[in-house]
């Protein structure tokens, strides 16, 4: 028997998603002239695919876009150390995401990008991969994908799961057609236990398990060694701090915080790591009148200089070097009126960065909710507020050791929860991937 309003509600969507495929290629079209699709790619969106499926069994990870890339990695990682022989398809929504992920696959893995949710494009793709598991990163859920796994039995699982007030809000309003896409869930792993109760209203009746947020498994940003060593000479006897991700408007707030600390901190160096170093012609516009020594190191290739103030790093993928050489770091965009939302402050926590940042933290709220009940980050109200803080530490070296034996400790106690989430996977991998042949000396 038919559960009525989620048959209603699922074939109301499908009957209007099977006649899209005009506006959907259009809006592929729209995208690729933006510069948002990947010319040579763009017809995996509508199901097309050209790679073979290899032989053996195949874990099919989904990971829309860059938030849930990162946890998926963490997940890859212990799978395939646990899983020699397995086969991996990791399938994202974004150019970005599929950059990120590409570089970082194992030998065994494939990316694809996900089809959008027409049901022609859908079911082509089930067809051609024929998975024998799924993973489903957080909250992008798809009730053509969804109920296409249900139909064929094809065992999934919702990682990481989240589900904001706003989007639980929002899905309320569509309860039945929720209800029935989770139920395409074997098992449910939320973030919290406010989205494992959402979760429960919104109709799931399944197996659950609460096991924290998977980025805190998150390996610490690498860094060349050599660099480090180079920096650390350049910036012997120095103060230094660290203003990371930084965007519009956070360049010219680190000037100014310089200028004020500058005659009570001596030997001072504001290191600036942009999020975007493209934006260098406007930062250096922006500092060109504010009466300090600055030095770009991606324009000038160089080291910072005895009389620099601040050493703008202008580079890309070298915010682990950063991080191992201040012992202070603040964290960008948690000051910026551009509608962000702070960054990610693990990252600093795990390499004995002191982090401190400003108000707006809605874009990783839980993390630092987590961190600011641990005491592990440092909520600042304002400019003032952070250049009192850090003459604080440059001041009083204990506190300064304080602040981030606080954050690394945080870090240390947050690593397991890949373990968790492994223990909770484990039984569904034993029985629906036994020809994987686990390799039991790693522990799960």
């Amino acid at each position: 028997m038919h559960d009525a309003p989620g048959f209603l509600f699922f074939h109301t969507y499908r009957f209007l998603t099977g006649r899209s495929a005009p506006f959907l290629a259009s809006l592929l079209d729209r995208r690729l002239i933006k510069g948002k699709e990947v010319a040579d790619r763009v017809r995996e969106k509508r199901g097309e695919i050209s790679v073979q499926r290899p032989d053996g069994p195949l874990v099919w990870i989904h990971a829309a876009s860059v938030g849930e890339v990162q946890s998926a990695l963490i997940l890859i990682r212990k799978l395939c150390a646990a899983y020699p022989a397995l086969n991996i398809l990791v399938t994202t929504c974004t150019v970005t995401s599929a950059r990120i992920v590409e570089g970082k696959l194992p030998p065994r893995a494939i990316h694809q990008f996900c089809p959008l949710d027409h049901p022609r494009w859908v079911e082509a793709f089930l067809d051609h991969w024929r998975p024998d598991l799924v993973f489903w990163m957080e909250s992008e859920l798809w009730p053509n994908m969804l109920e296409g796994l249900r139909l064929r039995n094809i065992p999934a699982i919702l990682v990481n799961a989240r589900l904001s007030p706003r989007s639980f809000r929002a899905w309320l309003w569509a309860k039945p057609l929720a209800a029935r896409m989770l139920r395409a869930f074997a098992l449910v792993m939320a973030q919290t236990d406010e989205d494992a109760v959402r979760l429960r209203s919104l109709g799931f009746s399944g197996r659950l398990a609460v096991t924290d947020n998977l980025k805190y498994s998150a390996l610490p940003l690498s860094c060349d060694p050599q660099a480090l060593e180079k920096l650390q000479s350049a910036t012997a006897g120095r103060a230094v701090w660290v203003f990371s991700s930084t965007h519009k408007g956070e360049e010219a707030m680190a000037a100014r915080i310089h200028a004020t600390l500058k005659s009570r901190v001596s030997g001072l160096l504001t290191i600036v790591v942009p999020r975007h170093p493209e934006r260098r012609a406007e930062i250096a516009d922006t500092l060109r009148d504010c009466g300090l020594g600055v030095r770009f190191r991606g324009v000038q290739a160089d080291l910072p200089h005895p009389e620099d103030d601040l050493y703008i790093a202008d580079t890309l993928g070298e915010l682990g070097l950063f991080y191992r050489l201040c012992p202070v770091a603040c964290i960008g965009r948690s000051f910026s009126d551009d509608g962000g939302g702070g960054h990610n402050p693990l990252e600093a926590a795990q390499l004995d960065c002191a982090v401190l940042h400003g108000p707006n933290i809605q874009n990783l709220q839980q993390i630092y909710d987590d961190m600011g009940r641990a005491g592990a980050a440092l909520r600042l109200a304002d400019e003032k507020a952070l250049i009192e803080t850090l003459a604080e530490f440059f001041k009083n070296a204990d506190s300064l050791q304080a602040q981030r034996s606080k954050g690394q400790a945080f870090a240390a106690e947050k690593s397991g929860v890949i373990d968790r989430v492994m223990a909770e996977i484990e039984p569904v991998l034993r029985l629906h991937l036994p020809e994987a042949k686990a390799d039991r000396t790693v522990r799960a």
